[in-house]
């Protein structure tokens, strides 16, 4: 072969590997600019949860009436969302919506001008392996869709990719077994996959049972990996290069095994333990699960999460900042390399895991124009950052009752953290009472909403303190074994009002565990708030026509003013509402569905059978403070479709 001809090989075939990465990421951003579909588990790749639908509006929204429902068949809790796709992207006559179910994992297409099931998969996993070394209920998060496919994560790891048109199945990947982590080490998966370029991002759950956790990220046209970033050990693992920073430092070699066990880098309360006693190998089981929703900058080339807790919940045998756990990656879409990371919560006594969601957004911070990220975490600071740089712009409590912190130092990065909530003193466990907020966090899996008409971020949280008692090896704590709980903590939930009964989103009764907030990320300032005996669950929906909608635990849903936050419409459903809403118009029409479906942690207590009789401390403490949850909804699964008469 010639030298011209060489070249022109390599240019022909340059361009055919850029065209399967170009067309299948073009395709879906595509789709996401058509608000008559929701192609993307965040409704776009900034994570928006926003739709430039405006037939329902404040003003008629009062009006809504349930348009049409649809049964799963499974009864156990229901988060995540359906896809509708054009018939450009399936193959099929017309369009369908694309939904889910909690375990086994059941997926169905259906025909919008029918109502009719086009196809269904039913999974065939291993209900004895699996369900049991499920944190926190048996739910599933959603679908992706890129390429004429349908991405299942399944909860035995098994991620699967179905023909859009007829549900057969194109190819299947291990997400876990092929490193030695599946269910029977306590590792399961519940996140969507979210398609970004031509990767399927596909996370890890298991923290609790002493699972190293990834990012992982798999080639869509056949399955095969691309790359996997572990969220702690050796740099290697965890894809740092030289060039990787952390608020703008170099992170440098080794940066997560030298932090386990190192004292100077300990920034917890002074009472902790002071030498590492030979555990420096507890990174190995150190958790960092992955579970959330991921976002991406394409001009960057970069896609954002959050990592868990690490294990194991009682931090004495866990001295330094346990890195990198309870942290922001930004990283590169092709390698998975790190460009920055930003630990929240260093040797988190708590269980504030860092996995929720990220929104990116272009808008001033403090006077200046920027390209923001901002993200509501678990341990109740609401962070607004340079989402090229991570530098921290902002960092303030988005709850009043807030309190195992001061404030965020903003030149460390590091939380001011209060000796008096802290688990351990004097080298020994203690109980720790009246801790804001709980372990579930001040928002848990329930992702927040963007308006770029207001300008703000519309965001479900949770009310709620903690009793917690760290329970040592010594006095009966597990050490870990492959496939066993891996805690050792005991707690108890309750209103954060019996804590801070002056708190500006306490109700009358001073008893809420939720309020619905609308959050000005610039100001790090609560704008309005609506008090909800339970905790909001559900994700969030914005739209053109200035309407928020959400869900609460005693199954409502609900439409209220995106400005004011006014009640417009409530609507009684089957079950409480943990499922995240969303919106697409079908011959004209516009629709807004969420499913139905009472369950996670904390509807655990209604959603799995024998939790009622448990103590308090059941389900890692939510028992004792969802017990009277069961007067006010039962399981179902079921997706409410609403729309104008």
């Amino acid at each position: 072969m010639s030298k011209l001809s060489i070249k022109k090989w390599l240019v022909a075939a340059l361009a055919v590997g850029l065209s399967a990465s170009v067309m299948a990421n073009d395709e879906v951003r595509k789709l996401n600019a058509d608000p008559n579909y929701w192609a993307y588990p965040g409704g776009n790749y900034n994570n928006w949860r926003y739709t430039e639908l405006n037939q329902i509006n404040t003003g008629n929204a009062s009006k809504l009436v349930t348009a049409w429902t649809f049964s799963t068949g499974r009864l156990q809790g229901h988060e995540g969302g359906p896809l509708v796709l054009p018939t450009s992207a399936t193959g099929l006559s017309s369009d369908h919506l694309y939904i889910h179910s909690s375990f086994p994992n059941d997926v169905f297409a259906i025909n919008l001008d029918t109502l009719q099931i086009t196809w269904f998969f039913e999974p065939q996993q291993d209900e004895a392996e699996t369900v049991p070394v499920m944190c926190c209920d048996i739910v599933n998060r959603g679908l992706g869709y890129s390429m004429g496919q349908i991405y299942l994560q399944q909860a035995d790891t098994t991620l699967v990719a179905l023909s859009a048109k007829d549900g057969s199945v194109k190819w299947k990947a291990e997400n876990g077994r092929d490193v030695g982590y599946g269910p029977a080490a306590g590792n399961t998966t519940t996140n969507a996959p979210h398609p970004i370029k031509d990767k399927i991002m596909t996370g890890c759950s298991g923290a609790e049972f002493g699972v190293r956790c990834w990012l992982a990220a798999y080639n869509a046209k056949d399955g095969s990996l691309a790359w996997r970033a572990y969220s702690m050990g050796p740099d290697e693992d965890i894809l740092f290069d030289a060039n990787t920073t952390s608020l703008g430092k170099k992170v440098g070699k080794n940066s997560s095994l030298n932090t386990w066990c190192s004292n100077s880098d300990w920034k917890a309360p002074a009472t902790g333990p002071n030498e590492c006693n030979g555990l420096s190998d507890q990174w190995k089981s150190g958790g960092g699960s992955t579970w959330g929703w991921w976002p991406a900058d394409f001009e960057e080339n970069l896609v954002y999460y959050g990592s868990g807790n690490p294990s194991t919940w009682n931090p004495v045998v866990r001295p330094g900042d346990n890195k990198w756990s309870m942290t922001i990656f930004a990283r590169d879409i092709d390698t998975g390399v790190a460009r920055w990371a930003y630990q929240m919560t260093p040797h988190d006594e708590w269980d504030y895991d860092g996995i929720n969601e990220m929104i990116l957004t272009d808008m001033k911070v403090k006077g200046k124009q920027t390209p923001a990220l901002v993200h509501f975490d678990r341990n109740g600071f609401a962070y607004t950052m340079n989402r090229k740089t991570g530098e921290l712009l902002v960092a303030e409590k988005y709850d009043p009752a807030v309190n195992w912190a001061s404030h965020v130092d903003m030149k460390t990065g590091y939380p001011q953290t209060l000796n008096k909530y802290s688990t351990h003193h004097n080298g020994e466990d203690v109980v720790s009472k009246d801790i804001c907020p709980a372990a579930l966090g001040t928002k848990d899996q329930q992702p927040a909403a963007f308006s770029p008409r207001t300008g703000l971020f519309y965001v479900p949280t949770n009310h709620v303190c903690m009793t917690y008692e760290p329970v040592s090896y010594a006095a009966g704590g597990n050490q870990y074994t492959a496939g066993q709980a891996y805690v050792n903590a005991n707690l108890t939930m309750y209103p954060a009002g019996a804590v801070c009964p002056d708190c500006p989103n306490n109700n009358a009764a001073k008893d809420n565990m939720g309020n619905m907030i609308a959050w000005d990320a610039d100001k790090g300032k609560i704008v309005w708030s609506i008090p909800e005996q339970w905790s909001v669950w559900s994700g969030v929906l914005t739209t053109a026509g200035d309407v928020v909608f959400y869900g609460t635990l005693d199954a409502y849903a609900k439409a209220v003013d995106a400005k004011s936050g006014k009640l417009l419409w409530k609507f009684k459903a089957p079950s409480g509402i943990i499922g995240n809403f969303n919106s697409w118009a079908h011959k004209g029409k516009q629709y807004v569905g969420v499913l139905s479906g009472i369950g996670g942690w904390a509807g655990a207590v209604v959603a799995i059978p024998g939790l009622a009789a448990a103590p308090d401390e059941a389900a890692l403490g939510a028992v004792g403070g969802y017990r009277a949850l069961r007067n006010s909804a039962r399981n179902a699964g079921i997706l409410m479709v609403f729309s104008l008469p």
